[in-house]
């Protein structure tokens, strides 16, 4: 796995939605490396290049709005010759509770509007995925407003504590090591 994105919205007043799981991921997995993403404006994003357990990758998080955040994959992907097989992408899932943490192979956007477009930029399904589970408002007309607030201090301690065991994969997935990773994750 050569680039780890986080999915997200910039700005202040996204910055602890729901939303913004993959932002948080990244932020996390950044500073446990000892990396810190600055921006580039050429990549739409702020990027690092991290080092785990002597691999090196690169995280990204966009700085374009959810929306289009395949233009920044797509830049920075085809910049790097990366192909979207080495991409993992981690995002906020509504159909996941919170806690919940799961990596995955391909699949479609499932109605997530960021995931849709790196589909679109990227020309393939194929990539990695982390799934932050940020569970549903159990109505979809009140998806979007649910997305793009804050969760209830216990829901954001629970997404934590499955963003820390995500995290404890992840040197299994730098390492190519996927299939081992998922099954770890999943069986935590």
């Amino acid at each position: 796995m050569q680039l780890i994105v986080g999915l997200g919205n910039p700005g202040s007043e996204y910055a602890q939605t729901r939303h913004n799981a993959g932002f948080w991921f990244v932020d996390e997995l950044a500073a446990s490396c000892g990396c810190s993403p600055r921006n580039e404006t050429r990549f739409h994003a702020e990027v690092a290049r991290c080092s785990l357990q002597g691999r090196d990758f690169r995280v990204q998080k966009p700085t374009t709005f959810m929306n289009r955040s395949g233009q920044a994959v797509g830049a920075l992907a085809n910049f790097l010759r990366i192909p979207p097989a080495e991409i993992l992408v981690v995002h906020d899932e509504l159909d996941l509770p919170p806690g919940t943490a799961r990596l995955k192979r391909g699949g479609g956007h499932g109605g997530h509007n960021g995931l849709r477009d790196l589909i679109s930029h990227l020309g393939t399904q194929d990539f990695l995925r982390l799934r932050i589970g940020i569970g549903h408002p159990g109505d979809r007309r009140e998806v979007v407003d649910y997305v793009l607030h804050r969760p209830s201090r216990e829901d954001r301690e629970q997404i934590d504590a499955a963003m820390q065991r995500a995290l404890d994969v992840i040197p299994l997935a730098v390492a190519g090591e996927f299939e081992r990773a998922m099954h770890k994750l999943h069986t935590i």
